[in-house]
């Protein structure tokens, strides 16, 4: 990739004026490295537009001098296809309005870089829900989620980022815009291209603001921890409550022990949830329209559970403060992993039928490959969805054992495919996963999304390292 023309930036730079760029590198360093430190990257140049327009005008400067550019929005994403490697980046962390909000319609249309978590409060005011919930929704952006196709915690309810779009305003990569924020649930009128921009990752064009679903605010709530001894008594119970709660299952995440017991050793202000400490765990979240069913479904459920052997343990949270307690818990497996020295982080889905199965096999598979590793999963049953995290045993040697990161992730993948599973479900593929998702990717596949993008970006300038 050659670097970027003095005369492309001095363009980028006239075209957007004071306070749309900086090539400060101590203003832009903060943007350059991932979550977990996996990638440190560099840039010439960070635009930070604040209008679609001004994005339109950068992205039309950037193709006619051919410069790459790489969209970012909170920066939170874990594949590193937010990293520029000399590529301009474009920040929409200045394009945060909330356009518009016809609760009629369930739907609000906001631009790209207002966050998960202000987007939720937004929608609350308006005496709505928008459903999707992230760990990190207080720096994630809607545009982010959306490149990226984020699920969360409540895409047992709500499905995926992509089930809660019903339009999109972007900038194509010829700096054309696309102004498809219609607020329709019907429209069978030939493709549906906002679709295409959905977990395209920055590579079809730049996202600059969506009109998103609403949902009516529920009257009940009730969220509980259960201990299992088995991760196959999940599956068991998640169809129960399923069954017994019509559908009200909002959230079902599981956790093992060995990631329950490093959040407790890591996380201040935490505490056992359970007085046993079983081998698995089950955070359940149950929401309803109608007053105390919640709660009345949830005691019901966990009465059927303990009856039919599923549950060993359980806890239901009696105020607020409890129920945010719970959630900490498992929000915060990513953190309470991260200072035990590295590990090898997988983001996978398989059938959510198969998954006791795939852990067994997939945790049998990295004992033969690296005796003594330890293994963290947790995840969102509800969807198929787990986090599959390999730490270094005791005493073993940690660059070592990072060292074999890329042919243990195989190993585990390789269990992936035999379960017609995915790679990537939620966090996408970026720079980490895009080789590696050849390996399993049919031909047709990868031709067909390759053809898709050279009609749409023939001179590969948007976010070129990812996606085939």
């Amino acid at each position: 990739m050659t670097s970027p023309s003095p005369q492309a930036l001095d363009a980028l730079k006239a075209a957007l004026g004071d306070g749309g760029w900086t090539d400060d590198p101590q203003l832009i360093a903060p943007w350059l490295t991932e979550w977990r430190n996996r990638w440190t990257g560099h840039t010439p140049l960070m635009l930070t537009p604040r209008s679609t327009e001004e994005v339109a005008r950068a992205v039309r400067i950037c193709a006619e001098h051919r410069v790459p550019i790489i969209p970012q929005g909170g920066g939170t994403g874990l594949v590193g296809g937010q990293i520029p490697y000399g590529e301009v980046l474009i920040s929409l962390r200045k394009m945060r309005a909330i356009r518009d909000v016809t609760p009629l319609d369930d739907a609000m249309t906001v631009e790209a870089g207002l966050t998960l978590l202000e987007a939720q409060q937004a929608a609350s005011a308006a005496g709505r829900t928008f459903p999707l919930s992230l760990a990190a929704e207080g720096s994630a952006t809607i545009g982010g989620v959306i490149s990226t196709n984020a699920g969360g915690t409540q895409v047992v309810r709500y499905g995926m980022m992509r089930d809660l779009v019903l339009g999109i305003e972007a900038v194509l990569p010829s700096g054309e815009v696309f102004n498809g924020l219609k607020r329709l649930r019907k429209d069978n009128t030939g493709y549906d291209l906002k679709q295409l921009l959905i977990g395209a990752e920055g590579t079809l064009g730049v996202v600059t603001a969506a009109t998103l679903k609403l949902f009516p605010v529920l009257r009940s709530r009730a969220v509980a921890i259960v201990g299992l001894e088995a991760a196959a008594a999940s599956i068991e119970l998640l169809a129960r409550a399923k069954a017994e709660t019509g559908g009200a299952v909002e959230a079902f995440e599981l956790m093992k022990r060995l990631g329950m017991a490093l959040v407790l050793k890591n996380i201040p202000d935490t505490r056992e949830p359970l007085e046993s400490t079983p081998e698995w765990y089950v955070l359940i979240e149950i929401a309803s329209g109608q007053p105390g069913a919640a709660e009345a479904q949830m005691e019901r459920l966990l009465e059927v559970a303990f009856e039919e052997g599923l549950i060993t343990d359980a806890a239901i949270a009696q105020n607020d403060a409890q129920r945010a307690a719970f959630w900490r818990l498992r929000e915060e497996h990513s953190a309470g992993l991260k200072p035990e020295g590295g590990g090898w982080k997988h983001d996978v889905s398989v059938p959510i039928s198969r998954i006791a199965d795939y852990i067994d096999e997939a945790t049998a598979a990295v004992e033969r490959f690296h005796p003594g590793a330890r293994v963290s999963v947790f995840g969102h049953v509800g969807d198929g969805n787990l986090h599959y995290d390999v730490l270094p045993g005791a005493g073993q040697d940690v660059a070592a054992f990072i060292g074999r990161w890329k042919e243990g992730s195989q190993v585990i993948h390789d269990v992936v495919a035999r379960y017609d599973g995915s790679i990537s479900a939620e966090h996408g593929l970026g720079r980490l996963k895009t080789e590696e998702a050849m390996r399993y990717k049919s031909a047709v596949e990868i031709e067909t999304m390759r053809a898709i993008r050279h009609a749409m970006d023939p001179l590969r300038i948007m976010n070129p390292a990812v996606l085939f």
